[in-house]
């Protein structure tokens, strides 16, 4: 039995051939199980789709911060695996990420609306910039607890869509 991968694998293969023998230039397209364009962080063979709903503005970017399944550093200076930032989109932004390997993670972003590379926040200490976390938890009370944010990645290419929250 052919398998579907070994398809798609010989459609594009004859497609790239077509392309070359008519002289016109072949279509970009990922091979399957490749990683999207643009995909930040540290390459590993896994990767997370994020896609942040609610984003209030175009200007800037939303920073996809990264954390390991490890509580006590969970949004503490220095505690992230990995921060990658994509362009800001009013409405919805896309991004992807790249994690080491499969296991659980934790994802927050913030909306960096000003471009200084950090998350704006007003004299008495609360959010000035738009926010949100993997598994969209409440926030009405305060910082959201580990176990509520817990995402597990057990392959590539899933997708986590993230609600931003705005003060």
């Amino acid at each position: 039995m052919i398998q579907p991968r070994r398809i798609r694998a010989a459609a594009l293969a004859i497609a790239a051939l077509a392309a070359t023998a008519t002289g016109s230039a072949p279509i970009a397209a990922s091979a399957p199980g490749a990683p999207p364009a643009g995909c930040t962080g540290p390459a590993s063979g896994t990767w997370l789709n994020i896609v942040a709903d609610g984003v209030k503005s175009g200007n800037g970017v939303v920073a996809i911060t990264l954390y390991a399944d490890n509580p006590s550093k969970f949004l503490v200076k220095h505690g992230s695996l990995y921060v990658g930032r994509v362009d800001a989109n009013a409405g919805t932004t896309r991004g992807c990420i790249f994690v080491p390997k499969p296991g659980v993670y934790a994802v927050a972003l913030y909306h960096d609306e000003n471009g200084d590379g950090r998350f704006g926040r007003t004299g008495l200490g609360l959010p000035a910039e738009g926010f949100g976390f993997s598994n969209n938890p409440a926030t009405l009370a305060g910082l959201p607890q580990f176990r509520s944010v817990r995402l597990s990645v057990p392959k590539s290419g899933l997708t986590s869509r993230i609600q931003m929250k705005y003060p």
